[in-house]
């Protein structure tokens, strides 16, 4: 598993490529959404592993 550090630094370098191709092809081009699904993955595995052993989730 990527340290926290290493997955923020992952996550900020994948959101600026999202952002550039993005404004090079539609938002629902193959690559963009694959992009765009990367993200989230590396989104939700911080939330998973970082943010839930903080407590900051509520539970319903």
């Amino acid at each position: 598993m990527p340290t926290k550090k290493g997955l923020l630094r992952e996550i900020e370098t994948k959101r600026e490529h999202l952002n550039t191709l993005a404004w090079e092809k539609p938002l629902f081009s193959k690559e963009v959404v694959q992009l765009s699904k990367e993200l989230d993955d590396l989104l939700n595995k911080y939330d998973n592993n970082y943010r839930t052993r903080q407590g900051l989730v509520n539970s319903f």
